[in-house]
């Protein structure tokens, strides 16, 4: 008899650890809150406009595929990419009619460097090479490896690795050391708040996101970010996994310190395995009641550690096709960044921000009316904690001024706030309330020093049998490919756990 498995939240690493253990054997059980899949890898509908309401730029494709490869699948029939390039392209607030075009083609992107500050090129390819190695050295030692004791971390082949890399440094300290020119610093660091953190604090193990899009590109999912989760949950469903929708889950039930199933609208569900994707922090303060099974992540502890910043997003409708703008991705940088990331993680309103477009249309006609675009568009915000001011209609309408009033000065978007015919938005509050983000951050814990790696909480709970956790707060951190490697990470301890416990049987009665 298959042995049941429960998750909890149809999120990316919900999905993926659901696929992963339904594949290998187990007769798994999803529940989701909401009435759709993938968390805040959802979609948003207006008017006939649709967008993706959170991630929505493609790196490290083959973990995506590496999923459906597992279960016998050909990705191409489930989650069609297209590579782009240019990748992006970056405005500049103080001289918005010249933008930069970066792309993954190292001719064209040595040529790009060369006309940002000759003098950058060997230091760009220098920082490239510091990257990747940071990147070969984590990818399997760091990022699909558990840290469940203290000796996983803390041994002499993990003390040697660690000895040749900069692992003290910051972002912004690693990339000045081979970058002098600001504008390029600035599309280089910027991009730690994909995991919402900033440069000045992030460790310099996460400029390696950056360096992963320069020489492996960045890629496009045909229907936008959203087939992923809908392909995911088509997946699981094939495999005989089942779903239950708008299903809230009010507690993890645990007997004698042993996860024994769920507590849903209710009514107690027995199984198991509890595999919890709900983030870990509202997870802990909320559905484990038990004291004893929180180990050391008591409320007390988890209300001082450091989260990440939110995101306000705007979805807009448009009523033309913006082909003065020639990119999908576009990045508007403020010359005041490190006052725009200095406020956002003290919690002041910000007056010099910067901001992302995507324009998902270009690529996929199909997510708009004919002949029309959806502008997405995300500012980085602080979290609803942080912020030292109240997210009301007041806040909405200064930061959506804000964002369109620096749009009016790039070429192709001089009319933009005359030019919207559907609009919607999100802001951190939607964050807390729609998906249980702990105060609003978008992105979970923060992925410091001190929260990182062995330091962060890992998918097997520390004192309760058969309950594992899987998502950005967990290890190995933030980001879709992140999260999808948690999901591989923690399906793999729960079967290895599964499996000690056969033996174990097994060996008893011989």
């Amino acid at each position: 008899m298959k042995k049941k498995v429960i998750v909890i939240g149809a999120g990316v690493a919900g999905l993926a650890s659901a696929i992963r253990l339904q594949n290998a054997g187990y007769q798994v059980a999803l529940y989701e809150k909401e009435s759709t899949p993938g968390g805040k890898m959802n979609r948003v509908e207006v008017d006939g406009y649709k967008f993706d309401l959170g991630p929505s730029i493609v790196m490290m494709p083959e973990v995506y595929q590496e999923l459906f490869e597992l279960c016998g699948r050909n990705p191409d029939d489930y989650i069609p990419m297209d590579k782009l390039d240019p990748m992006y392209r970056a405005y500049f607030s103080n001289a918005p009619t010249k933008p930069i075009d970066m792309s993954s083609d190292l001719v064209r992107l040595t040529k790009t460097i060369e006309a940002i500050n000759p003098a950058d090129v060997g230091g760009f390819f220098q920082y490239l090479h510091e990257a990747h190695k940071l990147y070969a050295y984590a990818r399997y030692d760091i990022l699909e490896k558990p840290f469940r004791r203290h000796r996983d971390f803390y041994n002499h082949a993990m003390s040697k690795r660690n000895s040749n890399m900069r692992v003290l440094d910051t972002a912004n300290q690693f990339i000045g050391r081979y970058i002098k020119d600001e504008r390029l610093k600035q599309i280089i660091s910027f991009q730690t708040l994909y995991i919402g953190i900033s440069p000045y604090k992030s460790p310099s193990f996460y400029t390696m996101i950056p360096m992963l899009q320069f020489l492996y590109g960045v890629w496009f999912i045909k229907g936008g970010m959203y087939t992923m989760a809908s392909s995911m949950e088509r997946l699981f469903k094939e495999l005989g996994g089942e779903i239950f929708y708008n299903q809230s889950v009010q507690e993890i039930c645990i007997d004698d310190k042993k996860a024994i199933g769920i507590l849903v609208d209710g009514k107690k569900v027995s199984a198991d395995f509890v595999v919890c994707n709900a983030d870990f922090p509202y997870a802990m303060k909320n559905l484990v009641k038990e004291p004893a099974a929180k180990g050391k992540f008591t409320d007390k502890k988890l209300d001082k550690m450091k989260y990440t910043c939110s995101c306000f997003l705007l979805y807009l409708g448009m009523d033309r096709k913006y082909t003065e703008v020639e990119r999908v991705h576009n990045f508007i940088f403020n010359e005041k960044l490190d006052k725009n990331l200095e406020d956002i993680f003290s919690g002041k309103k910000l007056e010099d921000a910067s901001f992302y477009v995507y324009i998902a249309s270009k690529m996929d006609p199909t997510l708009a009316p004919d002949g029309k675009d959806g502008l997405y568009i995300l500012m980085p915000v602080s979290n609803a904690a942080t912020a030292n001011y109240d997210w009301n209609d007041e806040t909405i309408a200064y930061y959506r001024g804000y964002i369109l009033n620096a749009l009016k000065k790039i070429p192709g978007f001089e009319h933009v706030e005359k030019e919207i015919v559907a609009e919607m938005c999100i802001t951190p509050l939607d964050f807390e309330k729609k998906f249980n983000a702990f105060k609003g951050a978008a992105f979970g814990l923060q992925p410091t020093l001190s929260q990182s790696n062995h330091l962060r909480p890992q998918s097997k709970a520390t004192h309760c049998s058969n309950l594992y956790f899987t998502g950005s707060s967990t290890h190995p951190g933030a980001g879709v490919p992140i999260v999808l490697l948690s999901a591989k990470i923690a399906a793999q301890e729960l079967m290895d756990d599964d499996q000690e416990v056969i033996q174990k049987l097994s060996s008893s009665k011989l």
